[in-house]
């Protein structure tokens, strides 16, 4: 038996909800990170920082102008995602193409406290050559935030886009 949809001002909380959880999350982490980057002398990635909170500020306030009966707030809502994929898509396609060394390092030395002395050997039992390993990690890493950026940022936009009709709705009864 198929479950009714839900009410439109059920979905209206809903998806008010999840851009508050969303948006405010985006902000903090990124927030967070840009102030340790900035401290650490790196202002490229304060500027990157700055540019994914900017992501969580539109999304919440598009929630705030949903909030209070303005049907634009959705756009908002939409905007914010696509955004923030192309922010974190130009972020990973930047040390794509520019192999950060210092992040090399900072892997191999984590690598090594994990696996101990004998990692040297390991990788080359396996036939790998130490340089070349760490270079396939970054680039395994900075894929991967690539892949679930699309898989995540494209959900959330489908996810506010099909629920466009029924905030709309909820918020003409409210007016």
């Amino acid at each position: 038996m198929k479950t009714p949809p839900l009410l439109p001002e059920e979905t209206l909380h809903r998806v008010l909800r999840v851009a508050n959880i969303d948006g405010l999350s985006v902000l903090l982490i990124a927030g967070v990170l840009a102030l340790a980057a900035a401290a650490a002398g790196d202002y490229a990635g304060a500027a990157i920082g700055l540019l994914v909170a900017a992501a969580g500020a539109i999304e919440l306030h598009g929630a705030g102008l949903v909030r209070a009966g303005e049907r634009r707030g959705m756009q908002w809502l939409v905007a914010s995602q696509p955004y923030l994929l192309l922010v974190l898509l130009g972020y990973c396609l930047l040390w794509l193409t520019n192999v950060d060394q210092a992040l090399l390092r900072l892997m191999k030395n984590l690598f090594h406290f994990v696996y101990g002395s004998n990692f040297r050997g390991m990788l080359a039992e396996a036939g790998y050559e130490e340089p070349r390993f760490y270079r396939m990690i970054y680039r395994l890493v900075f894929l991967s935030l690539a892949f679930t950026t699309v898989i995540y940022q494209g959900g959330m936009t489908v996810y506010y886009l099909r629920r466009r009709g029924a905030v709309k709705a909820a918020l003409g009864e409210a007016e």
